[in-house]
């Protein structure tokens, strides 16, 4: 599995997703956009970031990327399949999906806005958390952890 976080903004948030991916053994986590890394400009290490990841950033690889749509195109060019978690007109609850293989892609987007029309053209799949009460969406972090869990364990005993 990799993780493709486009755009998320919060060092909380994202420290929480490399603390989630260390668990899940992610391949690697693609910090694309304004996604911050683990690390300042000065290559010290961010104490809020910290605080969340609580030092998962030096055991999965990691990559800062400009571009989230040019990325999606290179990883489907070299076989993965690109799931968005989002709510959309073509998404299917995240527990009816089953990957077709083992390489796919994680996107996660913004916290307030979502994925862009322009990463979710590139999805093969598109998948949603249900909603039961008043609120529409889960924190990034926690909807992370729900659906990659489920990803990686589906039919596994």
């Amino acid at each position: 599995m990799i993780v493709v976080l486009d755009n998320v903004r919060s060092m909380f948030n994202t420290g929480s997703v490399f603390r989630t991916a260390d668990a899940l053994g992610v391949e690697k986590i693609y910090l694309c956009g304004v996604t911050p890394s683990p690390l300042d400009k000065l290559g010290r290490i961010r104490p809020k970031f910290l605080k969340t990841s609580l030092g998962s950033e030096s055991s999965v690889s990691y990559e800062k990327r400009v571009s989230t749509t040019r990325l999606l195109d290179k990883l489907k060019k070299d076989g993965y399949q690109v799931i968005a978690i989002e709510q959309a007109d073509n998404s299917i609850p995240f527990y009816k999906y089953i990957p077709k293989n083992e390489r796919y892609a994680l996107v996660m987007g913004h916290e307030v806005r979502g994925l862009p029309a322009s990463v979710l053209k590139r999805a093969d799949k598109v998948l949603e958390i249900p909603m039961g009460g008043i609120k529409e969406s889960l924190n990034v972090a926690v909807a992370f952890s729900i659906v990659a869990y489920n990803l990686k364990y589906k039919n596994k005993k």
